[in-house]
């Protein structure tokens, strides 16, 4: 028995798949005749799809190429299916860092303006929860999260970010400065993670890595904290394990781990 043709949804979804591929992302966009070739369908069918997807916002036509791109109503939907999968994909990752790869705290935190949101957390049974973290705000200039958080911005984004923000506050290795901080974050771009040592508060340590998008973005960081006394010397290990962590679960998000390599190739110094 023959096959029955593509239904009209299919048709659609294959030219959302077709504008979201490499070739047509790096042309900026396709035309007609290009869908219509790459699909081997006539060009009018592909022009009435075109613009029923148009007027629902999942693809827009450039006025003066033409040519059709990926639209804001599919970014939309990827962003909230990426805040339900962080969360999800994220639980069981935390969990495996504290029962087995660290026994420590582990948070996943995301970026609010110029502070830490911690999303989730899970602390080992060895230790005295004293603070509810999760749904608290802490600075991000002196904290793990903060600074993977802040991986990919440059010096004049950092200043537009903390003006007027006071850096007289934390642990006495805190960041005093906008350029303290600047340096601090190249140096956590080089390693592909971030560490502090008594920044946020006296005695404690962290390390913290960024979680990626599809798009290669930082969405949110995971971060593990603990007494110095306690972490203090597992604190490069802790952080290799919270990075290793971090990338897997950005790969979950549909990151492919190519994108962002431009910044890690500016930071890295001869060896």
């Amino acid at each position: 028995m023959a096959d029955e043709p593509p239904s009209s949804l299919r048709r659609a979804l294959a030219l959302l798949d077709a504008l979201a591929s490499d070739d047509a992302v790096a042309q900026g966009g396709w035309g007609v005749n290009r869908l219509a070739a790459h699909q081997g369908r006539d060009k009018s069918q592909v022009s009435r799809t075109l613009r029923i997807l148009a007027d629902a916002g999942y693809v827009e036509r450039d006025a003066e190429s033409m040519t059709y791109r990926i639209g804001w109503h599919v970014f939309a939907l990827a962003a909230r299916a990426a805040d339900q999968r962080l969360l999800a994909a994220g639980a069981p990752i935390i969990r495996r860092l504290v029962e087995k790869d660290l026994g420590e705290r582990i948070h996943l935190s995301v970026l609010q303006g110029n502070e830490v949101l911690t999303l989730l957390t899970e602390t080992p049974p060895h230790a005295v929860q004293t603070v509810a973290w999760a749904g608290r705000l802490v600075p991000a200039h002196n904290t793990s999260s903060g600074r993977a958080l802040l991986i990919d911005l440059e010096r004049d984004e950092l200043d537009r970010l903390f003006a007027g923000v006071r850096f007289d506050v934390g642990g006495p290795n805190a960041p005093r400065n906008i350029e303290d901080l600047n340096q601090r974050i190249v140096l956590a771009r080089r390693r592909g993670y971030a560490t502090v040592d008594e920044e946020f508060e006296p005695g404690l340590v962290a390390a913290a890595a960024p979680v990626r998008d599809f798009r290669g973005e930082v969405i949110a960081a995971l971060n593990v904290s603990a007494p110095k006394f306690r972490l203090g010397a597992r604190l490069p290990f802790a952080g290799q394990q919270i990075k290793a962590a971090a990338d897997e679960l950005s790969t979950q998000l549909g990151w492919d781990g190519l994108r962002h390599r431009s910044l890690a190739a500016r930071s890295a110094v001869p060896a």
